[in-house]
């Protein structure tokens, strides 16, 4: 069978890179067949490299961010390394970088440069708060970004804030990036330019702030922290069963309730009482609401639980370890785990979320070790072996 082509193969992308905002945006560009150079310091590359040894040795989020990429090891302070640089922009389609403010510029690798210079590229600034206004220059790991967007004040319960467990700020500004570039690179197929695209990480998560941001904008009042509860919807929460689990559910709509009542709870006398009939009288009697659906669950384990919830019809999930994820029966089922190779051999990895039925596989490649491909780049800009070998001696590349 005949498989159309990954939709950016023959896309070259060139990223000066680091920690997680844009080595995951270019990580989506490879698994939808990008050839992407991953631009890295000599002494020690991407610090991310550096974070932790959990991966077989390797740093988790480095095996995360940066699958299928070449990486060269290039001394960017050194006019023979950025001229490397500037080489392989060149012949590329698209450039990343999330440099500290101001760094690129400095290098002559901002977007309004290199697009200046290269009108068909498509050039991307990821910056912590944008280029202008009192807080460009301020800096911005993704927990201070979370803090700033106001993620971290409805998040938690109401005794304490805390951050979410993944790295949202990074993760949103990735993601804008990923669809700048594929905008840019649909319009560049329409006007021949490509062109500059900016995204900041507070930009970026301050827009999925929108229903907390919305309901205090104009409801006057900010959602409420509640933990793993919802601030506008009861019951929705995690309940504890029997086996020491516990079992989240939802209520959408008062129809829901009705069943809840009848079906799981066993006390059809509260689908209709004007204390729960509602999901403005459950949301106000909200500890009372979660007493009974508590009661309901306790004896159960979690199991019977969510077995009784869906013939229900009700929304239902288990609270799900990270171990119960990479085992989880769903994953496993729709086959999306596959080995990519490393320095430290095979990992496992997710298949990239985008599926295209019909279309070639996604490549799933290695994840390079610092430097392994510089000498093959190197060629490919037609340098000599003996200036390359010049370079490596004064510590230009590695």
């Amino acid at each position: 069978m005949d498989h159309q082509p990954l939709p950016l193969a023959g896309i070259t992308v060139v990223a000066v890179e680091q920690a997680v905002s844009a080595p995951f945006a270019t990580r989506q560009l490879a698994d939808l067949g990008a050839r992407v150079i991953k631009v890295e310091r000599p002494d020690g590359g991407d610090f991310a490299r550096g974070y932790d040894t959990a991966a077989r040795g390797l740093a988790s989020h480095f095996v995360w961010c940066n699958r299928g990429k070449e990486s060269i090891a290039v001394d960017l302070k050194d006019p023979r390394g950025l001229e490397i640089v500037h080489g392989l922009v060149a012949d590329a389609d698209v450039f990343v970088q999330n440099l500290a403010q101001g760094a690129a510029a400095r290098l002559g690798l901002d977007a309004a440069a290199l697009c200046a210079r290269h009108p068909r590229l498509v050039a991307v600034d990821i910056s912590g708060y944008g280029p202008e206004g009192p807080y460009a220059h301020k800096r911005a790991y993704d927990m201070l970004v979370q803090c700033e967007a106001g993620l971290v004040s409805v998040t938690g319960t109401p005794e304490h804030a805390v951050k979410a467990g993944v790295p949202a700020a990074d993760v949103a500004a990735a993601m804008y990036a990923f669809s700048g570039v594929l905008a840019a690179l649909l319009r560049r197929g329409t006007t021949g330019l490509g062109g500059p695209v900016e995204v900041s990480m507070l930009d970026s998560l301050a827009e999925w702030m929108g229903h907390p941001l919305h309901h205090g904008m104009h409801g006057g009042e900010a959602p409420a922290r509640t933990g793993l509860a919802h601030a506008v919807i009861a019951p929705y929460d995690a309940y504890g069963t029997a086996d020491g689990s516990q079992v989240l559910l939802s209520v959408q709509n008062d129809r829901e309730w009705r069943r809840l009542a009848e079906q799981v709870i066993g006390r059809p006398e509260l689908a209709g009482h004007p204390d729960f009939a509602t999901n403005r009288a459950r949301t106000a009697n909200r500890e009372r609401t979660d007493a009974v659906v508590a009661g309901a669950l306790a004896p159960l384990t979690a199991a019977e639980a969510v077995e009784r919830l869906e013939a229900a019809g009700i929304a239902c999930a288990r609270i799900s370890t990270v171990h119960d994820v990479a085992g989880h029966p769903q994953l496993a089922a729709r086959d999306r785990w596959r080995e990519v190779d490393s320095p430290a051999g095979p990992l496992r990895a997710l298949l990239p979320p985008i599926t295209l039925p019909g279309g070639a596989p996604a490549p799933m490649g290695a994840i390079p070790s610092l430097g392994e491909h510089t000498d093959a780049l190197l060629r490919a800009l037609g340098m000599t072996e003996g200036t390359a070998a010049a370079l490596r001696r004064d510590g230009v590349v590695a």
